[in-house]
């Protein structure tokens, strides 16, 4: 795998700076990979845009800090107006599809999104629409392997709250396998 570079998006208190740390541990602890993480909050803890940046990579990475990020995960308007202009050509924007309203994309931009607010409810409770958008991820992107995901999610996610976030995973995972289906051609290399 190539130096992949990762941006996740959304504001305080969607789980973003979890989802960036599960996928960090997923890549460098369950995938034998290297992994980098930097994270950037708002002004405010929730509310404001907050954001998590990854590099994984089969390589030792020399410089933590990504440029042009050839997947985003964004999961609120305000993410999605102020990151996508950054996002890599041919890059994979995924979105969370009730809470961002894309326009304007670049037509070498490929495009999947999920209501995982919906289904985090459908499970009972809406915090853990960042896993479901996890699970998403994982299953379009190939980033990191399903197995080294759930492991992560396993010891990341509070005790008790395992068996909520193996479904909102679950779920998620499933959606992006049944885009797939439908647009094989959109997956990351």
């Amino acid at each position: 795998m190539p130096r992949n570079e990762i941006k996740i998006g959304g504001f305080g208190g969607q789980g973003v700076i979890l989802s960036g740390y599960i996928l960090g541990r997923a890549a460098s602890i369950y995938d034998s990979k290297y992994a980098t993480m930097i994270q950037a909050f708002g002004p405010e803890a929730r509310g404001s845009a907050c954001s998590a940046q990854l590099i994984i990579s089969d390589e030792p990475i020399s410089y933590p800090y990504i440029v042009a990020p050839n997947v985003m995960v964004l999961m609120s308007q305000e993410a999605y107006s102020k990151f996508t202009p950054e996002l890599a050509p041919g890059g994979i924007l995924l979105t969370e599809e009730d809470l961002v309203v894309t326009h304007n994309l670049r037509a070498d931009v490929r495009h999947f999104s999920i209501p995982a607010t919906r289904i985090a409810e459908e499970l009972g409770k809406r915090l853990v629409l960042n896993i479901v958008m996890l699970g998403f991820a994982t299953a379009l992107t190939n980033l990191v392997g399903r197995d080294a995901a759930r492991n992560a999610v396993k010891v990341s996610v509070p005790k008790g709250t395992e068996e909520l976030n193996f479904a909102a995973f679950e779920k998620g995972y499933e959606y992006g396998l049944q885009l797939l289906k439908k647009e094989p051609e959109k997956i990351l290399a």
